[in-house]
């Protein structure tokens, strides 16, 4: 890959983030459709094909990551443009696809064979998919030790994104394969027999993505479901425990009670003063055996 001063045929123009200014350039000196190149900049929109006066717009989501507090990972949609001459990118981020493909990375991607170009392009957002879905694994295996260890809210919030980011995986997946299989009828785009082998190992790579989503997507409710009973059965235990330990209580402070009245006489064995003292020794000691017979010292 050459970067180019100016427009030229048989180019690739890759626009992310462009400005309204930008926008007006393109749409000019190339003759695109203006909706064309604006349909990528909505976050909202879903993936599909279109064609227009022999312009085809391909919309396709690609894997997105974030990383704050915790590694968050959503997609973003790419436009890609198919003009007579040029093939026009339109991304609201930088990818670290469409940067493979600038730096070079990719092998076999030629500008003049457009539709070839594409394939490779959306054969990469198919490997990035399953790349980014085996370190969820790896985040998901790390907070499950962890959670093990100690149950603190900071690893089921993570879990709780984990869970979050495979359904906008698996959402995005689906609509890529709908978009992939109407390419493949080649009504849209003119195929070739390499292309169509080519389109085949893209769909089979995105069908093992959504396996793999709906797989991990299962895994992670399972165990979210699992550790939420745990919790739940902890307290139950605690709050039985505690219960017991009030009611055998009760009992000392009641004789301690008696024996603590301002009165004369009256109450036996009142000039036994070791009596509440005994009577608190057996509760305790009671107190202990039943925990111990319930296993829960």
């Amino acid at each position: 890959m050459t970067k180019l001063e100016s427009i030229q045929d048989g180019c690739w123009v890759n626009l992310t983030y462009p400005s309204e200014d930008e926008l007006n350039t393109v749409a000019a000196t190339l003759a695109v459709e203006p909706t064309f190149l604006r349909a990528a900049l909505d976050e909202e929109e879903a993936s599909r094909i279109d064609t227009e006066d022999g312009q085809t717009l391909l919309i396709i989501d690609v894997p997105s990551v974030e990383k704050d507090d915790a590694v968050v990972y959503s997609t973003l949609p790419l436009g890609i443009i198919v003009t007579e001459k040029h093939i026009i990118t339109v991304c609201l981020k930088e990818t670290s696809i469409l940067k493979d493909f600038q730096d070079g990375l990719v092998r076999n991607a030629d500008t003049q064979k457009r539709t070839q170009f594409i394939l490779y392009m959306l054969l990469q957002v198919a490997k990035r998919f399953l790349q980014y879905l085996k370190q969820i694994d790896k985040i998901y295996n790390y907070m499950e030790r962890q959670l093990y260890k100690s149950q603190r809210n900071k690893e089921l919030i993570q879990l709780l994104d984990l869970e979050k980011s495979l359904v906008y995986f698996n959402t995005s997946l689906k609509a890529n394969e709908v978009t992939l299989e109407k390419i493949l009828r080649g009504r849209i785009i003119a195929l070739y027999e390499e292309d169509h082998d080519l389109l085949e190992d893209v769909l089979i790579e995105v069908r093992q993505a959504i396996e793999m989503a709906n797989i991990y997507s299962s895994i992670i409710s399972g165990m979210m479901d699992a550790f939420a009973s745990v919790i739940s059965n902890n307290l139950n235990v605690i709050m039985k425990v505690l219960t017991s330990i009030t009611i055998l209580l009760t009992i000392p402070n009641i004789v301690f009670g008696f024996y603590g009245m301002n009165i004369n006489g009256g109450l036996p064995l009142d000039q036994f003063w070791w009596i509440p003292l005994a009577v608190t020794a057996v509760i305790i000691g009671i107190t202990a055996i039943l925990l111990k017979k319930k296993d829960l010292f």
